[in-house]
């Protein structure tokens, strides 16, 4: 998946942010230039935080950013990853809400999403995978 994400350009990796929404909006970036999703997918995913709460931070330094399925401004199903140096505070009151690795989700067809859902938390449940990638700096180490 990590060698997918080099292959299509769909990272980045970012020193920090003023706020969460801009956060959001940064992971978004790379599947945005390629058409996947439009910049109101990504209201969207800002949208349903504000409304819910930080339901897309799944474990300490992970976020999914993500809106419903079918929610208008999705074009195909992709996901793409942002590291950020420092972490991004979904609530100040809870450091368990912080993130640093951001893993968008768009879907657009149910059993590719599904697939991707299966192969991303397959790759989060090692945590010496999820170490490497809080100290990855660039593609390189990605591949690595």
């Amino acid at each position: 998946m990590l060698r997918e994400f080099v292959e299509t350009g769909r990272y980045s990796f970012r020193e920090k942010f003023d706020s969460w929404e801009e956060a959001i909006a940064a992971s978004c970036e790379p599947i945005i230039k390629e058409g996947v999703i439009e910049p109101v997918y990504v209201e969207a995913v800002i949208n349903c935080v504000k409304k819910y709460g930080p339901y897309i931070i799944i474990a300490p330094n992970i976020a999914m950013p993500h809106s419903t399925e079918g929610a208008e401004g999705v074009n195909e199903t992709a996901i793409c990853f942002m590291k950020v140096e420092e972490p991004v505070h979904f609530d100040p009151e809870d450091p368990e809400k912080d993130a640093r690795l951001f893993f968008v989700l768009a879907s657009a067809d149910h059993e590719k999403h599904l697939e991707n859902m299966m192969r991303l938390s397959e790759m989060l449940m090692n945590e010496e995978l999820v170490e490497e990638l809080l100290e990855a700096k660039s593609k390189e180490d990605l591949l690595a």
